[in-house]
C-alpha cells in the first residue's frame, strides 16, 4: 500500500464572502514542493471568481488518467524494446449529466499521438499497447467514467 498527499489551501483574506463574489482561486501543494495555481473552471464558476489560467479539478482529473496511461504506455513499450522518441496526448474529458442524475465526467477520450525512433509498430501492436495501459492504470481503475483511447490515433 502506498499512500499519496496533497495539501488543497484557499483563503478568503479581505474578500466579502457571503455574496458569492470571492474569488475560487486556491493552490494545490505536493510533497515534492511543487505548488499549483488552482481555481474553479470558469465553465462553473464564471469569470472573474474563477481563474482562467489556473488548473480547473476537472482538468486536472482528465490530465492524470491521461498521464497515468502514458506512463504504462511508455513502460510497456519499451519492454517489447520499441523506442518512443515523443509522445503527446490531447485528451477530451466531458462533463455531463450521468446515469444517477448528478453531474459528473462522463467520459474521458484520450487521443494519443506516439512517435517511435525506427519502424512504428503496426496498428494493431499499438492497440494492444494502449488496451494494456489501460487495464493497468490506477487512475482509470479507480473511477466511474468512462475512459477510452480513441483508435483513430493508432494507425
Amino acid at each position: 500500500m502506498s499512500e499519496y498527499f496533497a495539501t488543497v489551501e484557499w483563503k478568503r483574506g479581505s474578500q466579502l464572502f457571503l455574496d458569492k463574489k470571492y474569488s475560487r482561486a486556491h493552490e494545490w501543494q505536493f510533497e515534492g514542493g511543487v505548488v499549483v495555481p488552482a481555481s474553479s473552471s470558469p465553465h462553473i464558476v464564471p469569470l472573474p471568481m474563477s481563474v482562467a489560467e489556473n488548473v480547473d479539478p476537472e482538468e486536472a482529473f482528465v490530465a492524470s488518467i491521461s498521464s497515468c496511461h502514458m506512463l504504462f504506455f511508455l513502460d510497456f513499450a519499451s519492454r517489447k524494446k520499441l523506442i518512443v522518441e515523443q509522445y503527446t496526448d490531447k485528451a477530451i474529458g466531458t462533463l455531463a449529466i450521468g446515469p444517477n442524475g448528478k453531474q459528473m465526467m462522463t467520459e474521458v477520450v484520450l487521443r494519443p499521438t506516439v512517435t517511435f525512433v525506427g519502424e512504428r509498430p503496426s496498428s494493431e501492436v499499438l492497440k494492444a499497447l494502449h488496451h494494456q495501459s489501460h487495464e493497468a492504470c490506477f487512475i482509470a481503475n479507480s473511477v466511474l467514467t468512462e475512459v477510452r483511447v480513441d483508435e483513430t490515433f493508432c494507425v
